[in-house]
């Protein structure tokens, strides 16, 4: 918990992606660099995929989220903010870590973008083979 309040300050990451999330009891608020999430997410699966954590514990509307998220695209911010918001519900109640331990959202996905190969146009495509 942070020293000032009684928030709770936690950290997600996906792909390129982090989001500092820190939340506290209230109506349901969640606001993403200073925008409300369905505007800050654009497409409504993204604001799905956020809010998967209190709808698997069965608190929606009541914690107040802010958030920083930076680096990555809206998808890998999404994805983080998973996270981040899962976290911060375990240190809330340890008797949450279950079930969202069953759903997946306590482990953080790995996977990152493949760098490119020089002499090659991305990292596994190859340019035609020509033999003469």
């Amino acid at each position: 918990m942070a020293d000032s309040s009684n928030e709770i300050v936690t950290i997600g990451r996906r792909k390129a992606s982090s989001a500092r999330v820190r939340m506290k009891p209230g109506t349901g608020k969640i606001v993403v660099n200073g925008r409300p999430l369905e505007e800050y997410m654009a497409r409504e699966t993204l604001v799905m995929l956020a809010l998967q954590p209190f709808e698997i514990t069965g608190n929606t509307g009541k914690y107040d989220v802010r958030v920083r998220c930076n680096g990555g695209g809206l998808a890998g911010q999404a994805g983080a903010l998973r996270l981040g918001i899962a976290r911060a519900l375990v240190q809330v109640d340890e008797s949450m870590r279950v079930p969202l331990r069953r759903a997946g959202l306590l482990t953080r996905d790995a996977r990152e973008v493949e760098r490119k190969k020089y002499g090659q146009p991305g990292a596994r495509k190859h340019f035609q083979f020509s033999k003469r």
